[in-house]
């Protein structure tokens, strides 16, 4: 019998290693969860475990997704800077296009484009406005009494595991 720090059984780590499983078909995981022979108290224990556990792993993905983006800047920012460097040197220098055993370099120009020096000035045409829905609002105006027609109020239910 495998433990973890719940010490699940052989049958719910089996069953932690399919929900992490990208390749593992969903119906496969939900037929072998529904499979299992427990009490509903026990299955439920057994639901939150695996929860629990595939919750930390979710977090340490997010961490790292977060340490990859930070590099990934990191990269970014250094490949402006080569780059910047290059183009004032070629500026410099006044070699602005010439060509090497590897690379081709040049200087061009770009299409021209759009600075806005105050945006309070410009005209109502040249503005993009996108409406959204105050869903907030919405729900106050109704739990006042106000009839709204093209809305109600829903409620719903989640599980909760504590």
């Amino acid at each position: 019998m495998g433990s973890t720090l719940y010490e699940l059984t052989e049958e719910f780590l089996n069953l932690l290693s399919m929900a992490e499983d990208p390749d593992v078909d969903p119906q496969a995981f939900k037929d072998t969860l529904e499979g299992l022979e427990y009490e509903v108290e026990l299955k439920a224990d057994a639901y939150a475990k695996i929860i629990r556990q595939v919750e930390g792993n979710i977090a340490t993905v997010d961490a790292e997704i977060k340490r990859l983006q930070g590099f990934k800047k990191l990269l970014e920012g250094n490949v402006d800077t080569m780059k910047g460097n290059l183009e004032n040197t070629m500026k410099v220098t006044g070699k602005t296009k010439f060509k090497t055993d590897l690379f081709s370099f040049r200087i061009q120009k770009n299409p021209a484009s759009v600075v806005i020096d105050n945006e309070d000035d410009v005209p109502p045409e040249y503005l993009k406005i996108t409406p959204t829905v105050n869903k907030t609002a919405i729900k106050k105006a109704i739990e006042s009494g106000e009839d709204i027609p093209y809305a109600h109020l829903e409620q719903s239910e989640s599980l909760r595991i504590q």
